[in-house]
């Protein structure tokens, strides 16, 4: 069935009202975008921040009043400048199964949907679909850390994936020869996800899944090989002395999540740990990584 889609544009003082006139108009759904293309960076936990200017589209059922609507939700925001407009139904799983192929990532590592075989089957094929957690390699931070991943000799070696998401990180060093990784979120639907994830590339049993403070408390305290973070600097400067603790001596820190505007700000704060590598960029995003000294 088709449906009716409704868009406005609101600053961000006004963008609850703006959406609690939508429902109360009959909106099925209200979708909020930026409107001026500016990135929200280091959000705090728990915290939902906004962009300055919004988009705000509401969903609603075709056999709604459209005159009625426009003028109510006109009145209630004082907005003359509204967009109505019909949008056809479509097959939306069959649009995302066209829109998401599989990705190489260096000379081993494919990142494949489980809708579509491989291309190479004898490649190391990591299964994966989106989820509610970030993380399909398809973004430059985390395709960066996969291509690092894929250029490591990875056997016998522990690895930490902190921040892990989907874990497709954790799950790409296991496929690639790791001995065992940690994948550690501050969000439980991340651990879900990574979870349902490993299961699917069959290596559960040798990878687990922990909040921050779970690992923090077990004992002895645990070190890797390598250990990877991508997550935004922010909170990279703040966690800089914990993720130098559990990387072993000699062993590798990748840091990413990080735009090349900061990176001179992470080298200067994991400097005195770890001897670092030029930054490699792609998109404005970059990835840096380096030794710990003995």
């Amino acid at each position: 069935m088709p449906w009716i889609q409704l868009t406005l544009e609101v600053e961000q003082s006004r963008h609850e009202q703006a959406e609690q006139a939508m429902l109360d108009a009959g909106a099925l759904s209200v979708t909020l975008k930026d409107a001026e293309d500016k990135p929200v960076l280091e959000p705090a936990p728990g915290e939902t921040p906004l962009w300055d200017n919004i988009i705000l589209t509401g969903l609603f059922e075709a056999g709604i009043d459209t005159d009625k609507l426009q003028q109510d939700i006109s009145a209630e925001l004082d907005i003359s400048q509204l967009k109505i407009e019909a949008l056809e139904d479509k097959d939306w799983v069959r649009a995302w199964m066209d829109d998401y192929k599989p990705m190489s990532f260096g000379k081993r590592l494919w990142v494949c949907p489980s809708h579509m075989p491989p291309p190479d089957p004898d490649a190391v094929n990591l299964m994966l679909d989106p989820g509610l957690a970030f993380g399909t390699g398809t973004h430059p931070t985390t395709a960066l850390c996969l291509q690092w991943l894929d250029s490591q000799p990875l056997e016998h070696k522990r690895v930490l994936d902190f921040g892990c998401g989907s874990g497709v990180l954790a799950i790409a060093a296991k496929l690639l020869g790791a001995e065992h990784c940690d994948a550690v979120d501050i969000d439980p639907q991340a651990l879900i996800a990574t979870e349902t994830n490993a299961r699917e590339n069959q290596v559960a049993n040798q990878l687990s899944t922990m909040f921050p403070e779970q690992l923090a408390q077990t004992k002895p305290r645990p070190h890797y090989a390598i250990v990877i973070a991508n997550i935004l600097a922010g909170p990279l400067i703040e966690l800089a002395p914990l993720l130098a603790d559990y990387t072993e001596d000699n062993g590798h820190i990748v840091l990413s999540g990080i735009l090349e505007t900061q990176a001179q700000s992470i080298i200067d704060r994991y400097s005195q740990w770890f001897a670092l590598e030029p930054p490699v960029v792609q998109d404005e995003w970059v990835r840096i990584s380096g030794r710990k000294k003995a």
